[in-house]
């Protein structure tokens, strides 16, 4: 008896393991010269309850463990994908140059100061085709299956749906393919990452941890803050716009950076969230430096064409299980040991959100 028992012990511990895969930390993607690194932050608490009180209403819950870049996508990284792959192939990415600082040191160029784009800055101007295809890429090539399936080569081109004949066809989701590592975030994984609370399992109007409106700052990881409300455009100089607004503005409770502020974010989700049709418009949100402080609580959503793009939208992706299954409960886990060891039932319980008044500055 001694080693079956073992041998299920072993068994359900590697179930759980494998239930609870995260890739959380740094991600190295490209080669040579064109090596960036991606951070990515653990979005836990699987199963928790929707938020009845935002936009669109009954959001945020997400039925598994995942992971989101803890930062926006930047413009380095979309250079080093050109590089790599996109100028080769067609599907070069192209960037808005919207953001702008001073050369270091300060460079005459034709009797004015220069400026150059920064490559930390978000990358903007870039389209939900656009992001798809870079996303595709971090795919592909680490040796998963491309998350969005294009019928077309245009790299603005719409995608087309994954039918069920298609290998890793997900009906809960037509525009993801299940078996993809990286993608865009849903619209249910965005606003989990950037208002839902794990200690509390209740929701927050604004993605750091308050019904208040954040601190209106310039940059800087102040908790509690975020950039927005800035000129149009931004103070190329010390005191404006900074220089790394991927590293600006406070935590969600999670743990991601500048979820509010900085640039408008896409999310993979179509208006209405069925994912049914590839030239559907799609959701995004967030909120930018320019923003008042409405545009980043949860009662905001935005939506355009995916073949548009704007000087002050970004996005950042997430990491999922090959599988996207749901993650047993903890007292779920426990219940499968108590069976182990002799077929004791344990229960299970799921948080509830309340509803929250947005108090505005």
């Amino acid at each position: 008896m001694k080693p079956n028992f073992t041998a299920g012990i072993v068994f359900l511990l590697c179930f759980v393991a494998i239930a609870r895969e995260s890739h959380a930390g740094t991600v190295t993607f490209g080669s040579g010269a064109n090596t960036f690194s991606m951070e990515f932050v653990t979005i836990g608490s699987a199963g928790n309850a929707p938020d009845t009180t935002g936009e669109p209403n009954h959001v945020g819950s997400v039925g598994y463990e995942y992971d989101i870049g803890k930062f926006e996508v930047s413009r380095y990284m979309i250079e080093r994908y050109n590089s790599e792959f996109g100028a080769s192939n067609g599907l070069e990415i192209t960037l808005s140059d919207a953001f702008q600082v001073p050369d270091t040191p300060p460079v005459i160029k034709y009797g004015a100061f220069g400026f150059t784009t920064n490559p930390n800055l978000p990358a903007t101007g870039v389209t939900w085709n656009e992001a798809a295809r870079f996303v595709n890429w971090l795919n592909t090539s680490t040796g998963h299956p491309a998350a969005y399936k294009f019928s077309t080569n245009g790299v603005n081109d719409n995608l087309t749906v994954w039918s069920p004949e298609d290998l890793g066809f997900d009906a809960r989701n037509p525009f993801r393919n299940r078996l993809a590592r990286y993608a865009l975030p849903s619209s249910n994984e965005w606003y989990k990452a950037a208002y839902y609370d794990p200690q509390t399992s209740n929701y927050w109007d604004f993605p750091t941890a308050s019904n208040y409106a954040p601190k209106m700052v310039f940059g800087g990881t102040e908790p509690g803050s975020a950039v927005y409300g800035q000129s149009n455009p931004p103070t190329p100089n010390g005191s404006g716009f900074p220089a790394f607004p991927e590293f600006a503005g406070g935590l969600s409770p999670f743990g991601v950076m500048g979820l509010g502020g900085n640039v408008w974010e896409w999310e993979e989700s179509s208006y209405g969230l069925l994912n049914l049709d590839g030239t559907n418009v799609r959701i995004f949100r967030g909120g930018d430096y320019t923003s008042n402080a409405s545009a980043l609580a949860s009662s905001n959503a935005m939506t355009q064409l995916p073949s548009q793009g704007r000087d002050d939208l970004g996005f950042r992706v997430v990491s999922i299980s090959h599988s996207s299954a749901p993650v047993p409960e903890p007292s779920m886990m426990m219940i499968g040991t108590l069976v182990v060891l002799g077929g004791l039932v344990g229960k299970r319980r799921v948080g509830i959100s309340k509803p929250r008044r947005i108090e505005l500055e």
